[in-house]
Order: structure tokens, then C-alpha cells, then sequence
């Protein structure tokens, strides 16, 4: 494996390790910058939301139910019914508002811990990025599950511990696949797949159950077939990664991917699902 310190080229610009023992021009100064400028605009968006659910009472009140149901016994039946209560209820408002929140923490966290996340980039591995998007996409998969119609609280809790299993394939995919592998396991990047499918089939059954397309908003379009537009690029950004394909041989620019696809599709899905709160409230 390549020495993590500085090497230049013959043009004398400063070279860093990147993967399979190749050199990388992306330096660490370009990957603090991007680490700090994605942590600022996921806390300034995630601030405004949060402060316009609790400011703005349309958009506070816009929440959906959680329910759990039960069985009970029937008297004059003398048998096992099920039946339904609800036990809260979640402001859609605020959970975009968490959404992107996390993903500010997770890169101050970063930056806070600047050494191990350049320790982390030479052996192939970025541990916070997928801790956080174990919590952070859970949280929005539930939220867009939720829009259509999910409320029952122990779906609900299996789709966030599916999806976050889902990521954590990610970061055992990184383990298993360290800089200097002369092959690649793809095992966790199969289970991983299955693992994110699961919430979609669920997400799905709710969205074709009902039938009445013509009558569901807009806003819920484009947050299906937006979510599942920028939910596939980051398994496509791993297999160029992994492939070393171009650019992606190197682990730097897949990382740098990472930070954009992140910044950009968590802006505009979040932005998305916030405006839905705009809409009259069904729940």
C-alpha cells in the first residue's frame, strides 16, 4: 500500500495516497474544504427547516400518526380481534429538518476528528459517512413511508433497521475490500442491495394499494421517483469505485463523490418532503 504522506509529481503539485497503491491529486486541503462547505450548508438548511416547522403553525401542524395494534378478546364473539390506537404522532416538518441536520454533524465530526478521517481515506474506509447515512437515510425513508401511509409503529421500526442495515453493508464492504486486494468480495454489496430493497417494497405496497394515482399530489411524485433517482447513485458510486473505473480508481474522488451526492440529492429531497408540509394535512 502507498505511503499516506505527500509525494509530488513532475510538476512539482503536492500528491496524496489514493487506492491500489496509486497516487491521487486530490489533496487534503480540497477534501477539508468540501467536508466543511457540505457541513455548513446541511446545518444552515436544516436550521431554517427546523426553525420554520415550530415558527410557521401549517407547517407544525402537518404531522402523521403513529399506531400500534393489538389483539383483544371479543365477548360476544369469543374470539382474537385486532385492534388500533394511536400512540403519537411525527411532524414531517421537523423529521426534513433531522434529515439534514445529521449530515452537518456527521461532517463537523469529520473535521473535529481530522487526523482518523485521513488515516480512514488511506485504508479505503470513511466510517462516519456510513454511520451517518445509516441514521439519516433511515430517517427519511421512514418520513417518505410515512407520507404514504405507514403508520404502524413496528413497520416503521423494521424499515429504519433494514435501511440502516442496508448502509452498514457499506462500511463491511469498505473492511472487506482494503486498498491493497487484489480481488474484490462484492458479498456485502449483494446483501446490501437486498437489505435496501426491503423498505421499497414496503413503500410501494402503499403507494399502489390505494389505486386513486390521479388523486395523490404532486409533491408525492416527485418525492418517490426523486428519492429512488438519487437512492441508486450511490450504489452506482461504489461499483465505479470498487471497479476502479476512470477517475474512481481513485478513493479520493469516489469520496468526494460521496460528499456530493449527499449535499446535493439530501438538499433537494429534504426541500421536497419540507414543501410537502404546504399541502393540506390528511392525517
Amino acid at each position: 500500500m502507498a505511503s499516506f504522506g505527500m509525494q509530488p509529481n513532475q510538476a512539482g503539485l503536492p500528491l496524496h495516497a489514493g487506492d491500489g497503491g496509486t497516487l491521487s491529486t486530490i489533496t487534503d486541503a480540497r477534501l477539508k474544504r468540501c467536508n466543511a462547505g457540505a457541513c455548513a450548508l446541511h446545518a444552515i438548511q436544516g436550521l431554517l427547516m427546523l426553525g420554520a416547522s415550530q415558527g410557521i403553525p401549517s407547517v407544525k401542524a402537518f404531522t402523521k400518526q403513529l399506531t400500534t395494534s393489538y389483539l383483544v378478546y371479543d365477548k360476544a364473539t369469543k374470539a382474537l380481534v385486532s385492534e388500533t390506537k394511536n400512540i403519537g404522532s411525527v411532524e414531517i416538518g421537523v423529521a426534513a429538518a433531522i434529515f439534514l441536520l445529521l449530515s452537518a454533524v456527521a461532517h463537523g465530526l469529520v473535521l473535529l476528528n481530522w487526523s482518523g478521517y485521513l488515516l480512514d481515506l488511506s485504508r479505503g474506509i470513511n466510517r462516519t459517512r456510513w454511520y451517518e447515512y445509516a441514521l439519516s437515510s433511515s430517517v427519511m425513508i421512514c418520513a417518505i413511508a410515512m407520507l404514504f401511509g405507514c403508520y404502524d409503529i413496528g413497520s416503521l421500526i423494521l424499515m429504519f433497521v433494514v435501511n440502516a442495515s442496508m448502509n452498514l453493508f457499506g462500511l463491511m464492504m469498505e473492511r472487506l475490500n482494503p486498498p491493497e486486494r487484489t480481488k474484490v468480495d462484492w458479498t456485502p454489496f449483494w446483501f446490501g442491495c437486498i437489505a435496501g430493497a426491503a423498505p421499497w417494497i414496503v413503500v410501494m405496497s402503499y403507494f399502489l394499494g390505494g389505486g386513486n394515482f390521479s388523486q395523490i399530489p404532486g409533491f408525492v411524485y416527485g418525492i418517490l421517483f426523486g428519492y429512488f433517482l438519487f437512492f441508486n447513485t450511490f450504489p452506482v458510486n461504489m461499483v465505479l469505485q470498487y471497479a476502479r473505473v476512470g477517475k474512481w480508481a481513485d478513493y479520493r474522488f469516489g469520496e468526494l463523490s460521496y460528499i456530493a451526492l449527499s449535499l446535493w440529492s439530501k438538499s433537494f429531497l429534504a426541500w421536497l418532503v419540507f414543501g410537502g408540509t404546504f399541502q393540506p394535512n390528511g392525517n
